[in-house]
């Protein structure tokens, strides 16, 4: 039994609280925050058995695993001090807010040989099993280009420290694409690449809708949008010689009931593929955990990311935030 403690009271802990309910081989004995009144509140909301400071949720012996869902400026500094503690690490995407924090992650954790994973919660889902099987088959031939688009109105319930919709949002397309040029081009392939960016940034200086071009060395073609200030609308495709991959339903919520791809050759009659599970992602990441954990292993197996795959992942955020104008202003409609 993994006995887990929750770090953060948001909207996404929520979630989290329910999924690790949901597996008998977890339990969420401890919540905690910064906000004594906060916590408490949420601790008796769902029957938590305590509700304690993250300094002493960090320290407790009884504790074996930490789940980490603060905004992306805060993962950092919980997630060393948990791995430090010897904890097994759950940590919210994205992995941390700037690349020299997200290095110093990395490394810190690779020294206490802790377990930890970046929660990039829908790449545990058993879709994505079946997707690996469709990219690494041979049926699309050449990768020659990959689109998505996120958008989700979520501007204000997000905290601005967090970085804005990359970080919240554009690191599920990004993700993605990373999974698809590593499975169909090899390992070295996503950080050969040169991009372009557009967008806007919000009154907090953060980007807030935007989008990318990105051209890999091997010639595949890239486009991915991400917005934080409307929507909900997703859409993913991939393209080969051979025909294309799309996403029918959301890529990065897969849902416990019908999940659903659509390969089409260009010559040839359309397949549905359907991924039916009693499950959501949030409860498979709870699992994924627990196998790792089990076996006492320090990071993921793909599908979900490994620490290098995290590092990649966040080395496209910070370059895609870089590349936006700091000047550009958001139309008004």
């Amino acid at each position: 039994m993994l006995r887990w403690a929750a770090i953060g009271t948001g909207f996404i802990t929520n979630t989290m609280v329910a999924a690790i309910e949901q597996s008998p081989g977890s339990r969420l004995d401890v919540v905690a925050g910064r906000s004594t009144e906060r916590t408490e509140t949420f601790r008796a909301q769902h029957g938590i058995d305590r509700a304690l400071s993250i300094e002493a949720a960090i320290s407790d012996p009884r504790i074996d695993a930490v789940y980490i869902g603060t905004p992306n400026h805060a993962h950092h500094e919980l997630a060393v001090a948990a791995a430090r503690a010897g904890k097994a690490v759950l940590s919210e995407k994205s992995l941390t807010r700037t690349m020299a924090t997200a290095r110093e992650l990395v490394d810190s954790v690779r020294l206490t040989n802790a377990f930890f994973v970046e929660g990039l919660m829908y790449l545990a889902h058993p879709l994505y099993e079946t997707v690996l099987d469709v990219l690494s088959d041979g049926r699309l031939g050449e990768l020659r280009s990959v689109n998505g688009r996120y958008a989700a109105n979520i501007s204000n319930v997000v905290n601005a420290a967090g970085g804005g919709t990359l970080y919240n949002i554009g690191c599920y397309p990004t993700s993605l694409l990373h999974l698809v040029v590593q499975t169909m081009c090899g390992p070295g392939a996503f950080g050969e690449r040169s991009a372009v960016a557009v967008g806007a940034r919000n009154g907090d200086g953060n980007v807030s809708d935007t989008a990318i071009s990105i051209r890999f060395d091997n010639g595949v073609l890239a486009s991915l949008q991400s917005t934080d200030e409307y929507g909900m609308s997703h859409a993913f495709t991939v393209t080969g010689n051979n025909g294309t991959l799309t996403f029918d339903t959301n890529p990065w919520l897969p849902v416990a009931g019908r999940n659903q791809l659509t390969w089409q050759p260009f010559d040839g009659v359309a397949e549905v593929i359907v991924v039916n599970n009693d499950h959501d992602a949030f409860f498979h990441q709870v699992q994924m955990v627990e196998r790792h954990v089990t076996a006492g292993h320090a990071e993921a197996a793909r599908p979900s990311p490994r620490l290098d795959d995290s590092l990649e992942i966040m080395q496209l955020l910070t370059d895609w935030e870089a590349a936006v104008p700091a000047r550009l202003r958001r139309p008004q409609f």
